[in-house]
């Protein structure tokens, strides 16, 4: 099964590899409950079940500085849709305040992709908030994965819309070129899906956390319309811009709907 180490990030001062032992699996679980601010018992992970995962087709991967300190954290487990599609499921990443911005995250994520790739799974999916544009840039522009389907509620409460995005892990990490220029969108058309030239863009708020409830609430709305109709016809999301201080915009083109 494997333990084996997965992943180092030379010359920036911490490496990732497979946690192993119970004292790690304790430490990550408290990293994960500290980055995340959660102090409910019912979103706590202890070492039990994230050894479990670790040794039945899932992975629990830690970053470490070279001292030894764990600053990130990311664990997933091995899953299957209702088509009998295989995957590696990445629930969560988590690194410490202090080292954020250092490519910890992306590090983490390669280092999943390491152990899920032993596991046979050959590719990799995960959820994370549509309105995050940064988020969407590091996911889609970054790491190369594509946006599959929407899911309205997806933890069975308000408020935890999620995109659902699929990496292909056989595939050849994104090449640096020239970023499309987005349109020239603004906040009228936030939540809509325009077909400009051989794509379809969908704009959201650059800021969203300055968005009063029922602001939120409708623009959610229309982003399960507009980007369920883009899935619906094929599409993939396949990149995230920023246009400008108020308004970020996804790219979908023609594809799979799922890798």
């Amino acid at each position: 099964m494997p333990h084996s180490s997965v992943a180092a990030d030379a010359g920036v001062g911490f490496g990732c590899r497979d946690l192993t032992q119970y004292t790690e699996f304790r430490e990550a679980s408290a990293l994960y409950a500290r980055v995340f601010a959660y102090t409910e018992s019912e979103y706590a992970l202890n070492a039990n079940l994230l050894t479990a995962l670790a040794r039945n087709g899932g992975s629990a991967v830690g970053a470490f500085t070279d001292d030894g300190a764990l600053i990130g954290f990311a664990y997933g487990f091995a899953g299957c849709d209702g088509r009998g599609d295989v995957f590696h499921y990445s629930q969560a990443a988590a690194v410490d305040e202090g080292h954020q911005g250092r490519g910890v995250g992306q590090a983490l994520k390669q280092a999943q992709r390491e152990v899920a790739l032993r596991w046979g799974q050959r590719s990799m999916r995960w959820t994370f908030d549509p309105l995050l544009a940064r988020n969407a840039h590091f996911n889609l522009n970054s790491l190369g994965a594509v946006g599959i389907a929407f899911e309205r509620d997806y933890y069975a409460r308000p408020d935890t819309d999620r995109l659902v995005v699929a990496w292909d892990l056989a595939a050849e990490p994104p090449v640096r070129s020239a970023p499309v220029v987005p349109p020239a969108l603004g906040r009228d058309d936030w939540g809509r899906a325009l077909d400009i030239d051989d794509a379809t863009w969908i704009a959201i708020p650059a800021r969203p956390r300055e968005l009063r409830a029922g602001e939120r609430d409708a623009l959610r709305s229309d982003l399960d319309r507009a980007m369920s109709d883009v899935f619906r016809r094929g599409g993939v999301l396949v990149a995230a811009a920023r246009i400008d201080d108020d308004t970020a915009a996804y790219r979908a083109i023609p594809g799979e709907s799922t890798t």
